[in-house]
């Protein structure tokens, strides 16, 4: 079953291109609903280090947590993908609230009344985990019966900018506040509270008509093997993820694992220097997911998309070989800039080109090669690095992006494929 479009859109005046979705009500709740719940993720992830921590866990307990959630996503991301694309993508989107909500809501429940063991948190990970899982595909497969073709890319960038703003900085930042005047298990229920926030402007949504499946019903076995065989059969769509796998692989050990020893061996900086360098980062995928949805989308989509990962990463190679803070904070900028635009194109792109029926299925593939990668590349940077040493392993983090880069535009003959297929027309799929 699909979704379409509900309601009227005012018109769009002289907006600028950024704020155009808003004229749509229904993308205001959703926008609305995400941040709550992008805010109350920051505030969940900061007050459970903190939770571990008073109830006399370290790092090791942590790790425990944390792995948790991450087995959670990995596991269900898939599920996830079959569900947005078999469900109405609102009621998966409210499933995933309201679990986070008993979770959150659950943990701070025990918390407060001192019953909280290490256990229950991780349980409560694992199942926040896997809730995530089935967030992401549904928002990205709701957006385009929310919203014209043409603004989908300045809706990507608004999530582009929300997530670092929302998730990253404000979220921590009140957790920090609210750790410090109470117990964190204050903090985790006023996370469940603005959750309950993003579930009520999901329920505010009017509920789209909905199109009648004449179809015989499939297994979620088949409808898995069916975004498989999409995915083989679609050159650019493997290309991109192919490329993405590796640039994963390559990209995120070196910034989780190593960034804080090159600031403090190449820098002599400590915390707040190490702070200051992921700030880059953030502010950086902030604005350059404000600035390219000001745009409109690149005539060599794929071309662009590519080269704004691969030669966006180069800046990496500087803080293999700086002693100044300010050029590795100039460097991290410059990574969030490209690597958010090239993500806010890229959601865009699946909206446009992948069929809406594959859609749910297609965002969870690419959650899945970001969520399965990550671990790997972070276990790796700590041998790689006191293999090569630091300097060298961020220089080839750098490095190895770009050629990936040539390679795939080259080898899957992508300019090729972007001229035969324009999206400037709003119908354009495959």
């Amino acid at each position: 079953m699909t979704e379409q479009p509900a309601g009227s859109a005012a018109p769009a005046g002289r907006l600028p291109r950024p704020l155009r979705p808003f004229r749509h009500r229904e993308y205001r709740l959703l926008v609305t609903s995400m941040a709550a719940s992008l805010f109350a993720s920051g505030l969940w992830l900061v007050a459970i280090v903190y939770q571990v921590i008073s109830m006399g866990g370290g790092p090791s307990e942590l790790s425990v947590v944390a792995a948790a959630s991450s087995v959670g996503m990995l596991v269900s991301v898939l599920i996830g993908g079959v569900a947005a694309d078999r469900l109405p993508k609102r009621a998966v989107m409210i499933g995933v609230e309201v679990v986070r909500i008993a979770s959150a809501g659950g943990a701070g429940a025990l918390a407060v009344t001192g019953a909280l063991q290490l256990w229950h948190l991780a349980a409560i990970a694992f199942v926040m985990g896997a809730a995530e899982a089935f967030f992401y595909p549904a928002y990205s497969a709701i957006l385009p019966t929310l919203l014209p073709p043409e603004e989908l890319l300045a809706a990507n960038g608004v999530e582009g900018t929300l997530r670092p703003i929302a998730q990253q900085a404000l979220g921590p930042a009140l957790a920090g506040v609210l750790v410090g005047a109470f117990v964190p298990g204050m903090s985790i229920l006023v996370a469940a509270g603005i959750y309950t926030l993003a579930l009520g402007a999901l329920l505010a949504m009017r509920v789209a008509p909905v199109a009648t499946n004449t179809a015989a019903p499939s297994s979620v076995l088949a409808d898995l093997a069916e975004g498989f065989r999409y995915l083989f059969r679609t050159a650019w769509l493997f290309a991109s993820l192919a490329f993405a796998s590796f640039y994963v692989l390559v990209l995120i050990g070196p910034i989780e694992v190593l960034l804080p020893f090159a600031v403090r061996d190449q820098t002599g900086g400590g915390a707040s220097s190490f702070a200051l360098v992921l700030a880059a980062f953030g502010i950086g995928g902030a604005l350059g997911s404000i600035i390219v949805s000001s745009w409109r989308l690149p005539r060599r989509y794929l071309t662009a998309m590519i080269l704004l990962w691969g030669a966006g990463a180069a800046p990496l190679m500087l803080i293999g070989i700086t002693p100044h803070l300010w050029v590795m904070a100039a460097a991290s900028f410059a990574v969030g800039f490209t690597g958010a635009m090239a993500m806010v194109i890229w959601g865009t792109l699946l909206q446009r080109r992948v069929p809406p029926h594959l859609l749910g299925r297609v965002s969870s593939l690419d959650f899945f090669v970001s969520l399965a990668l990550m671990p790997v590349s972070m276990a790796l940077a700590g041998p790689v690095g006191e293999w090569l040493g630091v300097p060298m392993t961020f220089v080839l983090a750098g490095a190895i992006p770009v050629f990936l880069a040539v390679a795939a535009i080259v080898g899957w003959r992508l300019p090729a494929d972007e001229i035969a297929h324009p999206l400037d027309s709003p119908a354009v799929t495959a």
